[in-house]
């Protein structure tokens, strides 16, 4: 891959910084890649040499009143991601990816995080019906012993000179980004606070990782993310793989320091007052080692069977394009059997699938076929030199199998159609300039937690229109949707089901349609691209 390849998009923004370039001209050179690559300074491990690890699943504290409550503490840990190599990192409950959760449809459940970082946090269920004092909204923090306390409302995460008489754009441009705004609906906590989740949605794979304004990007690249299931009895009852045979695999890529520390091109390393990144990955961090489950390229022991593997793309940038691969070069199908929120109705094939960040799949390879001794890999077609590399499994024995693959999954997917919207909306997810500086707006404006973007009624069906300039993941707050088109045709295969994040490509459109369901309150769509979403591409969704 050649540099300007490499940098992509954050390339493409420094040229038009140093040239004046409208936005337009230097984007339509349409690069490979949203985001710039960093390179390890330390010696990497040879790929599937090290065992995949499983994320624990976290017990509750208690079970009573119909409640099922947990404890999770957020601390810093040294552990080994390398192999023989000690990296700090931010952990939930001491592990990366943190525990998972496993919740049953219907049952509340109450996670009380405790703060024992050095900065504020805030935690979002991302996928889950959440009501809007547990949606873990940007503003809302948890402040750690012996932080300030936020001034009248002031949604920074420190104190800060007030920046009256600035408009959105400014205060993003300025050293400090958004983090002197003020925001007089934040509910700000010290060292713990209480998540309550009705879990009243369809069973399927969320993930809970930090969300706090202008920072969400470095604490999830250092460590802030885990997984949490939704279970039902529909589902149980399917035949579906299960047991060791249902894998769940947190898919994330970083960079290490010579030291073995996580590399990061962080403004203030110390993640406390100017947020954002050096200028060649203004358009996103990518890593150049493949993590699964905290492990670099692992390897996982199989049988000769059908397995379920829960696939979440966890990093901050980098969109991949998986395929399962033998030895000897055949690929095995993809049967995808669910989405972002849950099952699909009918299984989809693939042969290759595209993941963006914070997307979710649900797919079952059958390794029956594949020689005891075997390997298949998990490759990234997108990558190149080790990011094609992802993981492999090594079939290690035969045996029986009575899982199966019903042709009808799930009978409950909503049937909305485009003549049921009350409105139809156009959002515009396109890199800026503001007053000098870069940023990424929806709709030509930066995050403001003060205003509000768009009003919707509960209960009212709607169709958005999403356009992109690079590659932007779509992520909607509270509700999942369908995608009705891309580019003014079909779908495509892997836009089925029922999702909450969709991935655009550069230079395209989509529709989705939702209900705007659940719950009244404040919440947000944003770009999933963490970097795009700490500089600016999120926007308020008031449900009334």
């Amino acid at each position: 891959m050649t540099r300007r390849q490499l940098l992509g998009i954050g390339g493409t923004l420094a040229l038009t910084a140093a040239t004046g370039l409208s936005t337009a001209a230097a984007l339509s050179r349409r690069p490979a890649a949203t985001g710039a690559e960093l390179r390890s300074a330390i010696p990497l491990p040879p790929a599937f040499r090290t065992p995949l690890p499983l994320p624990p699943v976290l017990k509750p504290v208690s079970t009573s009143g119909g409640v099922d409550r947990y404890e999770v503490t957020q601390r810093e840990v040294k552990m080994e991601i390398l192999p023989g190599v000690r990296t700090p990192m931010w952990t939930y409950e001491g592990t990366f990816p943190g525990p998972t959760i496993e919740a049953r449809r219907g049952r509340p459940i109450t996670v009380t995080h405790r703060n024992e970082l050095p900065v504020p946090t805030v935690v979002h269920l991302h996928g889950g019906r959440n009501t809007p004092t547990s949606d873990g909204y940007p503003a809302d923090l948890v402040l750690p012993e012996g932080w300030p306390n936020p001034a009248d409302g002031t949604s920074a995460m420190h104190q800060m000179a007030d920046m009256s008489g600035t408009d959105g754009m400014s205060a993003m441009s300025g050293p400090s980004g958004m983090a002197g705004m003020r925001d007089p609906r934040a509910v700000v906590t010290r060292l713990t606070r209480d998540y309550t989740f009705a879990t009243d949605q369809r069973s399927t794979m969320l993930w809970y990782h930090d969300h706090r304004m202008d920072f969400t990007a470095p604490a999830i690249w250092r460590g802030l993310a885990g997984l949490h299931f939704v279970r039902d009895d529909a589902e149980d009852a399917l035949g579906l793989p299960a047991g060791a045979r249902e894998v769940p695999l947190m898919i994330a890529d970083r960079a290490f320091d010579a030291d073995g520390k996580l590399k990061y091109p962080a403004l203030d390393p110390s993640l406390r007052d100017r947020p954002g990144v050096r200028e060649p990955y203004l358009a996103g961090v990518l890593g150049d080692v493949i993590l699964v489950n905290g492990a670099p390229w692992p390897v996982h022991e199989v049988d000769a069977a059908r397995y379920r593997l829960r696939i979440l793309n966890a990093s901050n940038a980098r969109h991949y394009e998986l395929e399962a691969v033998t030895d000897d070069g055949r690929r095995l199908d993809l049967v995808q059997i669910g989405a972002d929120q849950g099952l699909l109705a009918t299984p989809v094939t693939h042969r290759s699938l595209p993941i963006a960040p914070a997307e979710r799949y649900d797919l079952i390879v059958d390794f029956t076929d594949v020689p005891v001794g075997g390997r298949v890999r998990i490759r990234n077609r997108l990558g190149s030199g080790r990011t094609r590399d992802v993981m492999a499994f090594r079939i290690a024995r035969k045996a029986a199998d009575d899982s199966r693959i019903p042709p009808v999954l799930a009978r409950d997917m909503p049937s909305w159609h485009r003549s049921d919207a009350a409105r139809v909306r156009e959002f515009a997810f396109r890199a800026g300039r503001m007053h000098g500086r870069h940023g990424w707006l929806i709709g030509g404006r930066p995050f403001d937690p003060a205003r509000t973007d768009v009003t919707v009624n509960l209960g009212d069906v709607e169709v958005w229109r999403l356009i992109a300039d690079v590659h932007h993941p779509v992520h909607l707050h509270l509700v999942g949707f369908q995608v009705l088109s891309r580019g003014g045709r079909q779908p495509l295969a892997h836009d089925a089901g029922l999702k909450d994040t969709i991935a655009l490509r550069p230079g395209e459109s989509a529709e989705i349609i939702t209900r705007f369901d659940g719950y009244r309150g404040r919440y947000l769509f944003h770009c999933h691209n963490a970097e795009h979403e700490d500089m600016g591409m999120m926007a308020n969704l008031e449900i009334g």
